[in-house]
C-alpha cells in the first residue's frame, strides 16, 4: 500500500491512524490535509472529521536498485546485482558470466549505467546520494590505470614543454588525474570543455 485517506477527530488523529495502517513512520510519508475538520456543539453536534491523504515516499535506494535491474533485464544480460549502502553512498556490484558486457570499452557502458542510476536515486531525495556501479573490480583497476597514465604524461609534458589533452572522461575519473598531479612540481592540470566531452589538460607550469 503506497497511500491512504484517513479520518480522525483531529488532523493528528487522522495522521496517526494512517501511519498505523500503513505501518510506517512520519518521516517516511508525505501528508496532505484534505479537511481540518470541525468541532461541533457540545463536542459532537455538527462536528466534521479531519481528513488527510498520506502517501509513502519512495525509497531512493530501492528505486535506484529497481531501475538498474530493469535496465539490465532490457539488455537481456544475465548479471547479478549486489547492493551495499554506506551512509549517502550506494554501491552496486555486478557479477556473472556476462558481466564483461556491462563494462564496455573503457567502462563507457558501466559509466552510463552509473550516471542514469544516480539520477534516479536523487529524484527521490533532497539529500544528494552518490551511486557507484562496479563490475569485476573495474573501478579500482581503472583508477590504477589512470594514476599510471597521469604520471607518464606528466613526465612527457615536462620533457617536451607541450601540453597534453586527454580523452573525455566522467568527473570521477578526471578527479583521479587532478589528485595525482595536484602537488606535481612541474605540471598543472585543468578540466576543459562541456560534458560529455569534458576532458583534462596537462600543461607545464
Amino acid at each position: 500500500m503506497n497511500g491512504i485517506t484517513a479520518k480522525g477527530q483531529t488532523v493528528e488523529e487522522a495522521v496517526q491512524s494512517a501511519l498505523t495502517q500503513l505501518q510506517v513512520s512520519r518521516e517516511q510519508v508525505e501528508i496532505h490535509i484534505v479537511d481540518e475538520g470541525k468541532k461541533g456543539f457540545l463536542g459532537f453536534i455538527g462536528s466534521k472529521p479531519a481528513i488527510v491523504d498520506v502517501v509513502v515516499k519512495k525509497n531512493p535506494v530501492e528505486e535506484a536498485e529497481k531501475y538498474l535491474k530493469s535496465i539490465i533485464k532490457e539488455m537481456n544480460v544475465d548479471v547479478d546485482v549486489e547492493k551495499a549502502v554506506k551512509g549517502k553512498e550506494i554501491v552496486f556490484t555486478l557479477s556473472g558470466e556476462q558481466v564483461a558486457l556491462m563494462i564496455g570499452k573503457r567502462g563507457t557502458t558501466l559509466n552510463a549505467l552509473q550516471y542514469l542510476t544516480q539520477l534516479v536515486a536523487n529524484r527521490y531525495t533532497k539529500q544528494y546520494i552518490s551511486v557507484l556501479v562496479d563490475a569485476e573490480s573495474y573501478r579500482e583497476k581503472r583508477k590504477k590505470t589512470l594514476e599510471s597514465l597521469a604520471h607518464r604524461l606528466a613526465k612527457q609534458v615536462y620533457a617536451t614543454k607541450k601540453k597534453v589533452v586527454l580523452e573525455p572522461m566522467p568527473s570521477f575519473e578526471r578527479k583521479v588525474i587532478h589528485q595525482v598531479l595536484s602537488n606535481h612540481p612541474h605540471v598543472t592540470t585543468a578540466s576543459e570543455g562541456a560534458d560529455p566531452h569534458r576532458h583534462v589538460v596537462i600543461e607545464p607550469k
